[in-house]
């Protein structure tokens, strides 16, 4: 029985407007990483287009990156291009059946691109690539 004297007791609520706003927050985090707007780490390259790339799993691959501002790199780590053969010679060590993959953006010199080469070789590595990315199968007399 109620008594005119007493106040209703409130009952606890779930407010649910705090809880969608969290959603929201994830799903805009979320939807920012899958569309890559918060960079990847390395070089931000555009490789050369081929129509006859191929996978080579065979050997060790150490991938030497050139980027558009003279950015050098070794699977993923800074170098100066004193520190490159160096490096790819301890390498060497690690992996002997060791192939230079050398991977660079499509605005890069040739120029630049020669002289890394040049570098490699001199150094005694005979086994070398140059990065591109496959395409769709074109016509090679339409181009």
């Amino acid at each position: 029985m109620r008594r005119w004297h007493q106040d209703k007791k409130s009952r606890a609520r779930i407010e649910i407007i705090p809880m969608i706003d969290v959603m929201m927050f994830l799903l805009v985090f979320f939807v920012l990483i899958s569309i890559d707007v918060i960079p990847a780490f390395g070089v931000k390259i555009h490789l050369p287009l081929s129509s006859n790339a191929e996978v080579s799993a065979e050997r060790y691959n150490a991938v030497v990156s050139l980027g558009q501002g003279g950015e050098l790199k070794l699977d993923g780590v800074d170098v100066t291009a004193e520190e490159l053969v160096p490096r790819l010679i301890a390498v060497r060590q690690d992996h002997p059946q060791v192939s230079v993959i050398v991977n660079g953006d499509r605005t890069v010199e040739l120029q630049r691109v020669i002289g890394v080469m040049d570098r490699i070789k001199a150094a005694g590595f005979q086994t070398m690539s140059i990065a591109t990315r496959k395409v769709a199968t074109q016509n090679p007399a339409a181009s």
